[in-house]
């Protein structure tokens, strides 16, 4: 495969990200450097750098490629409400027994787990609003019952 300027920008930025960028992100980061590229251009070269085993292609149920730089098997959690997704690093997931169903499907190479709810983020966003809201409920329920 022929190294390009843009794969390597793709490569340099991949290995600094770690929020999983699907391909549109990072045609939108690299569009600053190269101002020509091509968003086929860069799910081409994401996709190029999977079948490397330098990058992993993740699917968090929402039906959108993302990409992550952290290529050792592990698990991903992608919240509901604001969209993020961390990764889930257990070590316990990578020694997971397979049910005999699976040994009789065949020999399985990887795995792919993923949990979905609320970040933390959002958990105290959340929180807060429901306190709030719950403060001005009191409030307005004592002003109209003087």
């Amino acid at each position: 495969m022929r190294t390009s300027k843009q794969r390597e920008a793709i490569r340099t930025y991949m290995k600094d990200c770690h929020n999983h960028p699907t391909a549109d992100q990072v045609y939108l980061a690299l569009r600053k450097e190269f101002p020509n590229i091509s968003l086929g251009t860069v799910y081409r070269n994401l996709m190029q750098l999977v079948e490397l085993g330098e990058l992993l292609q993740v699917n968090t149920g929402d039906n959108v490629s993302r990409f992550d730089c952290l290529t050792t098997q592990h698990a991903h959690f992608r919240c509901t409400q604001c969209g993020k997704v961390f990764d889930v690093e257990a070590p316990e997931l990578t020694q997971m027994p397979f049910s005999a169903n699976a040994a009789k499907i065949g020999h399985v190479h990887s795995f792919s787990l993923y949990y979905t709810g609320l970040c933390s983020d959002c958990l105290s966003n959340s929180s807060a609003t429901d306190t709030s809201a719950s403060h001005a409920h009191a409030r307005s329920s004592a002003s109209s019952s003087q």
